[in-house]
């Protein structure tokens, strides 16, 4: 069987006709990736860091990056810190302790005259359901997001090995 020229450049060609079939399918049917309009909202996408105790969430949409990280937390309070790839026009948080709570954005304070890095202080969340709302604004355009907030405790395994 492998004596016969007919199947051998077959088993040369399928790989190579394979791999042209699959980047073909994925240019003809994929979306384009689009610049953001100004005056237009997008969705902010949670990355998997924000499931965990890891001290920070990471948010983003195509190129644009934000990054919460948990200051320091308290019984009473959690001060989280903003920072993002893209200068800010301006940034509202809130935190939602439980299902059909509904409170008040709070504005976050910008770190001086970098527009890049912003902070507020919250209530610190009383259980695993709370979760954080994020609006922030650049270039005219509105990027919104959600998450669990149980990612403002930052604990390990060793941390609690040591205990």
């Amino acid at each position: 069987m492998l004596k016969n020229k007919h199947v051998i450049a077959a088993m040369l060609v399928a790989p190579i006709l394979a791999l042209i079939a699959y980047f073909g399918v994925d240019l003809a049917v994929s979306e384009k990736p689009q610049a953001a309009k100004e005056g237009e909202t997008y969705k902010l996408a949670a990355d998997s860091n924000c499931r965990y105790t890891s001290g920070i969430c990471s948010l983003e949409n195509g190129d644009f990056k934000l990054k919460l990280r948990s200051e320091s937390l308290s019984d009473s309070e959690v001060v989280l810190k903003l920072t993002s790839e893209f200068p800010l026009e301006g940034a509202k948080i809130s935190l939602i302790q439980k299902e059909g709570d509904r409170s008040n954005p709070v504005d976050m304070d910008v770190n001086g005259a970098n527009t890049k890095e912003w902070w507020v202080d919250l209530p610190a969340p009383n259980s695993e359901d709370s979760e954080i709302h994020l609006v922030v604004k650049s270039d005219g355009t509105l990027y919104y997001g959600e998450t669990t907030a149980v990612f403002v405790e930052y604990k390990t395994l060793l941390n609690e090995e040591q205990q």
